[in-house]
Parts: C-alpha cells; structure tokens; sequence
C-alpha cells in the first residue's frame, strides 16, 4: 500500500505544529491531531489527506439539483462526496455525510482517473464535488478535475466558499462552475449556527466574481426566525447586487428540521416567495426559489422583455426560449453556459458503482 496523499497548503512552526492553511481556520496542530474538518491530520511528513480517492458513494443527478439553473440545463452531472466538514452547520442537510467520522462512510475507491472514466462512460456531461464541501479535499478535487478536463468532462464545486486565499486560485482554477452557499448575511449567524464567519465567504465570492472564469451561482437555506427577515434578504440581494453583479443567480431553498436545529418548522413556501420578490424589487435578475414545487420560482424568465426562457417544474424541463445564448425574443444575453437546447436527463436520480481496477 502506497504512503497517505499529502496536502499542498500548510506550513511547520518552530514549535513543531503544524498550521493547515487551506481555509480561514488555520488549525494549529501537533502530530497526530486532525483539523476541525477531521480529515486533514498532522504528521511528520506534513498535513496527510486521509479521504483523497475514497468516497462515500456516487450518483447521476440533473444538475439543476446542485442547483445550477444557467450551466448545461437538463444535463446529468455525476456527483460525489467524501466525509467531514470544515465548517459545524448545526442544520446541516447531509450531516450524516459531512460529519462522518467514521470512515466506514467512505466505501468506494475512486482514483481521479476513475471517476473520469465513469462520467465519461454514464455520458455525465459535468461531475460535482458536493455533498460535503468540497474544499477540505481540495488535492484530490482538483486532481479528479483534470483527469476530467483531459476527458471533455466539466466540473462543478458545491461549496460553502470557506477557503483560503492561498488556496482559492488553483482550486476554483480547475472549477467550471460553482454554487456557494451563502448561509446567510450575519456574521452573528455564522458564529452561532457554522461555528464560523462570514466575510471569508464574502470575499470568496467577490474573489470569483471579479477574478476567475468560474460560473458562479449563489443559494442561502432560508431558516425560519434565523435568517428569513426582510431586512437580511434586502441586504444580501444588496450585495450581490452592488459588488457581484445584478445578473448572478441567487437561489433561496427551504429548511427542514435535521441535526441539531429540530425546534422549528419546514420554511413555508411563502417565505421564499416573498424572499424571491424581495431579492428582485432589489435590482437581481435572476432569483429562483427550491426544495419547494414552484414552477414559476424555479423557471428562467428574462429580466428584459419577461419571455419565458427555461421552463421548470421541479427538475423536468419544458419550453426553452434560449437561442444562442440570448434571450429568442428580444436578444438579450442570458448569462451562463447554454447549449442550443436543453438536455434530456429530467429528474432522475441513478446511483453508479465505480469499477477499479
């Protein structure tokens, strides 16, 4: 058996600790500790990955589900995930994935050059890194994404945006698309409910907006009597608004009680119609509601003339409107990557065994 992986981001103090610098936590550690997202551990040959080339399963989902609605709509995207987290959501949705620590959730092998070979095989068009974020194994994201890119194969990153900058360029480098989870816009939200901040997130997502080519889509998981006021939404359609671009997708999905956040309700429906409504008579152009059937929340209307461009309903596709790139009434460009028509893939949802040779 081959030695452990061993991480790229990290640095050895005089003291002999050595400092994880791949997110804003910046775990100091003595060998043998792990990091607050426990799959990075201190050893003496440096910050060892103790999930690169396992998984904890795959499956082909519509990439509308990761949700990306302006990147390859109906398209499948093989998807998968490790175990643990860097940051403590305590209403995380996958928490039974994101804070494993017991690597009997991770039971395939999975080689970057087989999960490329897999997507290929399945005619998955995109494969995503999601389910837990995908920054904590940043090394074999990135290797899995070049084994894709040599393929033909895109590559999508669903992320909460905890990273450092001095890891962000070559991760997001080899990102064509990602949704970062915009938790919510209080730093006093992070602290009490991620166990983390939020001008880190902020600047990752100023950093993509203004400095990469990744297609950026943005959700906040709107909680009832957490994050849902109208004064916090207005703020952060004000932000995208006013220092991303009015023109990025911003999606608000629903809550359900899980994990350590039990005493309260689903979010209603009515909630994110009201956040949609607010988010647009802020100036945002594109503002989709999920987790909820809303056909017309989910669907893609231009901001210019009001034409029905990606009809959705839940994760079928209907009518398109979309003619190269533009809007097929009045020719407005529709930001995002789009082919002349939609896929076929629907709402399906297929899990894939990885054959490893």
């Amino acid at each position: 058996m081959s030695a452990p992986a061993i991480g790229r981001w990290w640095r050895r103090e005089p003291d002999g600790r050595i400092v994880c610098e791949l997110c804003p936590r910046r775990c100091r550690l003595r060998e043998g500790q792990r990091a607050f997202c426990y799959v990075r551990q201190a050893t003496a040959r440096g910050i060892e990955l103790t999930t690169y080339g396992r998984s904890s399963g795959f499956c082909i989902d519509p990439i509308e589900k990761k949700p990306l609605n302006h990147f390859l709509p109906g398209t499948p995207v093989l998807s998968f995930g490790t175990a643990g987290c860097n940051l403590g959501c305590r209403f995380c949705q996958n928490w039974d994935i994101s804070k494993a620590r017991a690597f009997d959730r991770l039971q395939e092998l999975a080689p970057p050059e087989a999960i490329a070979e897999a997507a290929a095989a399945t005619g998955c068009r995109s494969v995503a890194f999601t389910y837990n974020d995908p920054v904590i194994f940043a090394e074999y994201a990135i290797d899995t994404a070049r084994a894709c890119h040599a393929r033909g194969i895109r590559t999508v990153a669903v992320t909460a945006g905890y990273i450092s900058p001095e890891a962000r360029a070559e991760f997001f480098e080899v990102m064509d698309a990602a949704n970062v989870d915009l938790k919510a816009f209080s730093d006093d939200f992070y602290r009490r409910y991620c166990a983390a901040r939020l001008e880190p997130v902020l600047d990752t997502l100023r950093w993509l907006v203004r400095e990469s080519r990744t297609w950026i889509e943005i959700t906040t998981l709107l909680i009832p009597g957490a994050n849902d006021s109208d004064e916090e939404i207005r703020s952060l359609a004000e932000f995208v608004r006013d220092e991303l671009r009015p023109d990025v997708p911003l999606h608000f999905t629903a809550f359900h009680p899980d994990y350590r956040l039990t005493d309260r309700g689903p979010t209603p429906p009515e909630t994110l119609s009201r956040a949609r409504r607010i988010a647009m008579d802020t100036g945002l152009e594109y503002v989709y509601t999920g987790n909820v059937h809303d056909p017309e929340g989910g669907s893609t209307w231009c901001p210019g003339c009001g034409a029905l461009l990606v009809e959705r309903d839940w994760y079928r596709l209907g009518r398109w409107g979309i003619r190269n790139g533009a809007c097929a009434r009045c020719g407005r460009r529709v930001p995002g990557v789009f082919e002349d028509g939609p896929g076929s893939w629907g709402p399906r949802r297929q899990p894939v065994r990885l054959a490893v040779r």
